[in-house]
């Protein structure tokens, strides 16, 4: 069954627009309600948000939808989505639900759910909620609705589950780290907890005002963590996005880290540590000198589709542990059960520490492959799956590249284009091939005058 208003992480668009609007939102929060009530007489669910202005509105419209329905309410105010999470599985709750458009401006906000163990739901939820959202609403009496009532305390909760994470053992005294919450969920959690395990802390990207989240701060532009690990001396930096999931870091000499480079480190030093690490999760865009570094040291790695939600599932159908996106996304299920950007950046640190040996150091040898990427457009009706120039091609390039590098391509989900991807040890042979691949497409496409 398709999905109408579901995406590959919620419901998410234009603060405004349907369906990011306060009347949806009521009729979203009676749909769940009433999907909740089908296996729990009186549900009880945590409402947790970013800091966009729009979520104060849409959190009161959620909140009466499940009031409306016979569900109760309790309300986190801003919390990272991790946090969110946490709680649900926590207090023994119902549902979890998130306001949050993650690393997206302002301007938009999105919904996301949590199923009672803190996980992400299944295609089969969604499509439940999307056919009540078609029925009739059921209104509950006077006697029947569902209360609200803040949770106190969630900030604190929360600082104390991300500590949990790592050893009692683990100090960072004596590291000074900058510490970027993207004026996000994260702002008023993450410096605390860097804080409390010893750490110097400098802040930045930690002062919402409702409309400047991920301005110019954060995961998604690390341009602000680079200069501010420069000018404060810092040992490293670490970026967090809008609901703080995601997670880049930089180290003191300048260099940026991605969630490929991070995976890699969290897997080789639980091999270090004795633990066994039968293979981790990447997706499609997990760059190719990863794969050879943990095949080096006897890991597989298996691609997911782009998304962490897929992530999840190929690790949950494997037993497996460590998975992530090179956007940050990483997930050690056996610290949480989503992905978390203060979380992995203290199994991070946690390396460097235990090891006494810095990032830089425990990359040693592992140097990721030039990317080159070429958008094609594509017109209306255009199967380039069948198309057996194209394949020929591609063969001879693969046949080229041998195991220095790998072909992508795929269509986007968000534009007529064909996104098709070179990654080569050798970044000139990539870029040659991609042009190559390119021009085969192309040479099919009808031309317009």
């Amino acid at each position: 069954m398709s999905r109408t208003y579901f995406g590959t992480d919620g419901i998410r668009g234009s603060v405004g627009r349907a369906p990011i609007t306060p009347d949806f939102m009521l009729r979203l929060g009676h749909a769940v309600g009433q999907v909740l009530r089908r296996t729990t007489p009186r549900p009880e669910v945590v409402i947790g948000k970013d800091t966009r202005i729009s979520g104060y509105m849409l959190e009161s419209a959620l909140e009466a939808g499940f009031a409306s329905a016979g569900v109760d309410v309790l309300l986190s105010g801003p919390l990272p989505t991790p946090g969110v999470a946490y709680l649900t599985r926590a207090l023994r709750l119902d549902l979890g639900v998130v306001i949050s458009a993650s690393h997206n401006p302002f301007a938009d906000n999105g919904i996301k759910f949590f199923s009672a163990r803190g996980e992400k739901l299944p295609d089969e939820w969604e499509e439940a909620v999307e056919a009540a959202l078609g029925e009739a609403p059921s209104w509950a009496d006077s006697a029947g609705l569902g209360r609200a009532r803040r949770l106190v305390d969630a900030r604190g909760r929360y600082i104390e589950f991300c500590k949990s994470t790592v050893p009692h053992s683990l100090s960072l005294r004596g590291m000074k780290l900058v510490i970027d919450g993207a004026h996000g969920a994260a702002y008023h959690v993450a410096p605390d907890v860097f804080h409390e395990l010893g750490a110097s802390v400098v802040k930045i990207g930690c002062e919402p005002d409702g409309l400047n989240i991920n301005d110019g701060v954060g995961a998604t532009a690390p341009e602000a963590l680079l200069r501010a690990v420069a000018e404060h001396g810092a040992d490293y930096g670490i970026a967090l996005d809008g609901d703080g999931d995601r997670l880049q870091m930089v180290d003191a000499a300048g260099r940026l880290y991605n969630g490929d480079e991070l995976l890699y480190v969290m897997a080789v030093d639980r091999l270090v540590r004795g633990e066994s690490v039968p293979g981790v999760v990447g997706t499609l865009m997990t760059n190719m000198a990863i794969e050879v570094a943990l095949t080096r040291v006897g890991v597989a790695l298996v691609r997911a589709r782009v998304g962490d939600r897929y992530v999840l599932e190929e690790l949950t159908a494997r037993g497996w542990q460590l998975g992530g996106e090179s956007s940050g996304h990483l997930l050690a299920l056996d610290r949480h059960t989503t992905g978390d950007g203060i979380v992995s950046a203290l199994q991070v640190l946690q390396a460097v520490r235990r090891n006494g040996r810095n990032l830089a150091q425990l990359l040693e040898g592992v140097s990721l492959f030039p990317q080159t990427m070429i958008n094609v457009r594509l017109t209306g009706g255009s199967d380039w799956k069948r198309d057996g120039a194209l394949e020929h091609v591609r063969g001879k390039v693969e046949a080229e590249l041998g195991r220095d590098g790998r072909v992508l391509i795929r269509a986007s989900g968000t534009e007529p284009v064909l996104r098709v991807m070179v990654e080569a040890r050798d970044a000139a042979l990539g870029r040659r091939c991609a042009e190559r691949l390119a021009a085969a497409v192309q040479a099919r496409e009808p031309v317009h005058a």
